[in-house]
């Protein structure tokens, strides 16, 4: 597993959110990448657990893989969205509103930073990939991260569905260099007597 140990996702951020429901089905159908066998799905009351199982059978059971955890949310979907039905069916003469179809289904959501989303640091960044097809997979939410790969970093930034060009971007912090200059020389005050 020295090719595993060598991959890392440093930073990460999620907000997609697709039905529970195509989830499955997405999960179902995958491909894993190495080192990844299956994926285990468990729900606690709103939350979902997808755990990765080892290829590596010489992983003990009671050795924390990577997850992805996601809260499970029931949102009304219509059939139409209702502000285009009301501005095509807009008319004076209507009395009465006709109601438009809908129903309730659960979503997954892979809200929230990398501790939130994805846990474990066995096969994690096989498990971020296995996130990465989710969110190729779902209609609404972005997934941004930085990860490392064979000593290289690499961007990732998935829109809607749809990967996007990223960059990484390096700033300047916080000024750690000049920490000890900035402050009071007090040995050389002349207000403090000895």
């Amino acid at each position: 597993m020295s090719t595993e140990e060598s991959r890392h996702v440093y930073r990460l951020h999620s907000t997609l959110e697709l039905p529970l429901e195509d989830l499955h089905d997405h999960i179902d159908d995958a491909t894993f990448p190495d080192g990844v066998d299956d994926v285990e799905i468990t729900r606690r009351n709103n939350t979902l657990i997808l755990k990765a199982v080892a290829e590596d059978q010489s992983v003990s059971k009671y050795t924390p893989t990577a997850q992805l955890k996601a809260s499970v949310t029931e949102n009304r979907v219509y059939e139409e969205d209702p502000d285009e039905r009301r501005q095509k069916s807009f008319s004076w003469d209507e009395d009465e509103e006709e109601e438009i179809e809908s129903e309730l289904v659960e979503f997954a959501a892979f809200k929230g930073d990398r501790e939130t989303v994805l846990q474990n640091s066995l096969l994690q960044y096989q498990m971020f990939l296995v996130l990465c097809g989710i969110a190729e997979a779902a209609e609404k939410g972005t997934l941004t991260a930085i990860s490392e790969r064979g000593g290289d970093l690499e961007a990732t930034r998935i829109v809607d569905g749809e990967p996007r060009p990223a960059d990484i971007e390096v700033v300047e912090g916080p000024r750690d260099h000049n920490s000890g200059q900035g402050g009071v020389n007090w040995r050389d005050n002349k207000f403090i007597s000895d």
